[in-house]
């Protein structure tokens, strides 16, 4: 029988549950057990898919097309485990699919409640991400705050899940803020206590606490949580802030935490080897050699959360390349208002993200231009490869009213437009080339040099793709077409012959990257910029 974990959170949002729901399953993982992860999100949207990334941040793709939560990155990040659709949950999907049934009659005339068809389906979705999965171990994080209305169904079937599988099958863990008062210089317990107090009306009796801090608890204090909370006291695990979310699998681990879980599910660690990721990801981290300066030029730049797995993935470069990277944060309208040469001055590479939408676009192409032109390292990301098309259209095919068809539904040069089929396509959820898709690679390119191999397989989330009438002209000013979807012949990959290193893909390569295996594409990106700093004397 498989073993669950539930982590919840209390007192404010934002304290990190998603990395430390990660962090746990990267020890139990380190213990010899195969880990499954499920993110249970309150809202009633089916997936974040149609939501502004201002509200939600980044939309995380699956390898099967699921738009997802983002913390659903940090797990594929932080562990080997290969989530997909059934491992985000959200009251949207759960209640769409009651009510479909309730339609179809399948309740045989009963009235349909909260208890316990919603909390019924909530379990059935864990039983299937169990069986599907074969994981040894399956951790649930429970998104929003403990007393939120939205999130009590999920709660209730937390609750009975215990009861049903067996309390010795079950733990609940409880991540809270532990606040330090700097005015009366002391840390206060009392938000925890109240937020323990909440779980346990619920019915929830948390069996170990994660202490978010930023000063370190004295053994008075744990003492202190652990009687107020009925938690044992070496059950209250400190959660200080850190370098690097890539130190806190090893914070836990040095608290016992996974030592603590083991015994509740009465398993013995096969073995516990965290040597590799010390070594090979935290102390790189916190002990580069080199450094390199990237910006990223997007427009949603103000929330730190839009373009989580871009920064991540530049982060795993740098690893790999035993480098700090600094991210130079730019605001397309910027460059728009003030010129790329004078907000550029000092970089070693250009990163365009993906994105929806015009504003912000002009910016993106002068930025481009000003890579291009300079020998710069450039890296387009799904819309920042069709920014690149379009930029290469207007400057060196003389193009001046090349386009997307996204922007300028009926422009003169629509160098980027829909497929026949997407134009069909009214609703917008889900409707887009998303998830895993073939990519054949030239052996000319840089990408081949980067892969070492003639096909991967990439994930996707567009509409718009590049206009293959479009490709002659571009072969023939020094434009290489490196990477191919094979069965529609789209363009995946672009690049410059005559460029030390300017790639753009139509993919989302930072949704497979991890910190002890960075993305290759992402190690070459920021070898060259190293190389770069090089040849400039930086």
């Amino acid at each position: 029988m498989a073993k669950y974990i539930f982590i919840t959170g209390g007192v404010i949002s934002s304290l990190g549950k998603g990395i430390a729901t990660a962090s746990i399953a990267k020890i139990l993982e380190s213990c010899g057990f195969k880990v499954s992860l499920i993110k249970f999100d309150p809202y009633l949207n089916v997936d974040p898919g149609t939501m502004n990334p201002y509200q939600h941040g980044e939309v995380y793709v699956t390898s099967d097309g699921a738009e997802t939560d983002l913390d659903l990155g940090h797990y594929e990040r932080f562990t080997n485990a290969r989530l997909n659709r059934l491992n985000n949950v959200t009251t949207g999907q759960i209640y769409s699919t009651v009510l479909a049934r309730e339609r179809k009659g399948e309740y045989l005339g009963k009235t349909i409640q909260v208890i316990p068809h919603i909390t019924n389906e909530i379990k059935e979705r864990i039983h299937i991400v169990a069986k599907e999965s074969k994981a040894e171990i399956i951790l649930m994080e429970i998104g929003g705050t403990v007393g939120d209305i939205e999130s009590l169904p999920f709660l209730e079937a937390a609750r009975q899940f215990s009861l049903e599988r067996g309390r010795e099958n079950v733990i609940y863990i409880h991540l809270t803020l532990v606040p330090y008062i700097k005015v009366a210089d002391e840390i206060k317990t009392k938000p925890t206590q109240h937020s323990v107090g909440t779980m346990r009306e619920i019915g929830i009796q948390p069996d170990i606490l994660l202490c978010r801090t930023e000063k370190t608890l004295s053994d008075d204090l744990k003492a202190k949580i652990s009687l107020f909370c009925n938690v044992q006291a070496n059950a209250v695990i400190e959660a200080l802030d850190v370098a690097t979310i890539y130190e806190i699998p090893l914070v836990f681990k040095n608290q016992g935490l996974d030592k603590i879980i083991l015994r509740h599910f009465g398993l013995k660690p096969k073995h516990t080897d965290l040597k590799d990721w010390q070594e090979k990801v935290v102390d790189r981290v916190l002990h580069p050699k080199h450094k390199t300066t990237i910006a990223v030029v997007g427009k949603y730049i103000e929330l730190q959360d839009a373009y989580k797995s871009i920064y991540e993935a530049l982060r795993h470069g740098g690893i790999a390349n035993d480098c700090q990277v600094e991210i130079k944060k730019i605001d397309a309208e910027s460059i728009e208002l003030e010129g790329a040469e004078k907000i550029l001055a000092g970089i070693q590479g250009l990163l365009i993200p993906g994105g929806f939408g015009y504003r912000g676009i002009e910016g993106k192409i002068k930025a481009i231009q000003y890579a291009r032109e300079n020998k710069l390292p450039f890296f387009g990301i799904c819309l920042g490869m069709q920014c690149a098309a379009i930029e290469f259209a207007r400057s060196v095919l003389g193009l001046k009213r090349a386009n997307s068809s996204e922007f300028i539904k009926y422009g003169k040069e629509p160098v980027i437009s829909l497929l026949e089929e997407q134009r069909k396509i009214k609703l917008m959820g889900g409707s887009m080339r998303l998830g895993e898709y073939p990519c054949r690679l030239a052996k000319a390119g840089k990408a081949y040099q980067a892969y070492r191999k003639p096909l991967v397989y990439e994930r996707h989330r567009h509409r718009y793709e590049f206009n293959n009438r479009y490709r002659r002209r571009f072969l023939k000013k020094g434009m290489l077409f490196s990477g191919i979807y094979p069965k529609k012949n789209l363009v995946e990959i672009l690049e410059l012959k005559e460029h030390p290193w300017f790639v753009g893909v139509q993919f989302h390569p930072e949704f497979q990257s991890k910190p002890d295996k960075a993305h290759p594409l992402f190690d070459q990106f920021i070898r060259a910029s190293m190389l770069f700093a090089a040849r400039r004397g930086a």
